[in-house]
């Protein structure tokens, strides 16, 4: 058989015409004309080159052929139909799916972690696979399939994809509970003479944007730690007497170890955002993924 010559729809008319064993029963099921379903039968004859159903008294009986066919044809049509289904009625609790997410650790503890404990109890069929961010090679690797969904500022975020805002964040000055020096109203004074943790993404760096309102106003901290990582940062403040400007949103269920106050001057918050490729923007399963996300931001 040339594969060329395949029409699904011939498929299902064989589908039907097996079920009815008459072409009269089988049109009205396809909600075709009696002739139309006649010359579909010609093709599938021709394209089996087996005549799959004979004349009998009472309609039509099928050769050998034809009941060898039927059990992988419904096996095959109805996996087609599944696959179809699953992507234009997404029921999460059925699903499976896999979604590759690229983020910052900032925003695996902030918003990745509390969709994967949605996800178990709704959609537990759904998997998350966490992937670095990099921004350069994020739009090609949307396009490819490697990445679904990324969560990033706006504005490091490239033009040719699509985006949502998150929410805004405000940074807290972060010292473990009964810090001898960190009161609840800090003088920025008091504030440059504690030992700061930092965070330098790229490692190494003891200066950020803080640093240069700090030095606005005559002061300067005292950093003692770069950190390359967010996540380091609350559990070396909460065994020490270290302090850290950090996101609200990394140690609002941690007030049982860390004490939180407002920097004495102000800081630029950020604002995060979900980004996402043409191609996965019509799949019913990422789309609820989205409105998952969301939905959990603004509980």
């Amino acid at each position: 058989m040339d594969s060329k010559r395949l029409d699904l729809n011939l498929l299902v008319t064989l589908e039907a015409l097996l079920a009815e064993q008459n072409v009269t029963k089988a049109a009205a099921r396809l909600h075709l004309s009696q002739p139309a379903v006649s010359a579909q039968l010609s093709r599938l004859r021709d394209m089996f080159d087996d005549p799959l159903l004979i004349p009998v008294q009472r309609g039509m009986t099928p050769t050998a052929k034809a009941i060898e066919l039927l059990a992988p044809l419904r096996q095959a049509l109805d996996g087609i139909r599944a696959t179809v289904a699953s992507h234009s009625n997404f029921d999460p609790a059925k699903a499976k799916l896999i979604v590759a997410i690229a983020c910052t650790d900032y925003m695996q503890a902030a918003a990745v972690k509390p969709l994967v404990k949605q996800l178990r109890k709704s959609a537990p069929g759904v998997r998350v696979a966490l992937r670095t961010l990099d921004a350069s090679q994020l739009e090609s690797q949307m396009a490819r399939g490697e990445v679904d969904l990324a969560f990033m500022t706006p504005q490091t975020a490239p033009p040719n994809l699509r985006s949502r805002p998150l929410f805004d964040e405000r940074y807290v000055l972060i010292g473990r509970r009964n810090h001898p020096r960190l009161r609840s109203r800090i003088t920025v004074e008091q504030f440059a003479k504690l030992e700061h943790v930092i965070v330098s993404p790229r490692g190494g760096g003891f200066v950020t944007p803080v640093d240069d309102a700090l030095a606005a106003l005559g002061h300067k901290r005292n950093v003692v730690l770069s950190a390359a990582s967010f996540l380091f940062v609350p559990e070396i403040v909460a065994e020490s007497d270290f302090v850290a400007l950090v996101p609200a949103r990394l140690v609002h269920d941690r007030t049982d170890k860390l004490k939180q106050v407002e920097c004495p001057f102000p800081v630029e918050g950020l604002s995060m955002a979900m980004v996402w490729h043409e191609r996965s923007h019509g799949h019913n399963g990422l789309r609820w993924v989205r409105e998952t996300v969301v939905s959990l931001i603004n509980a």
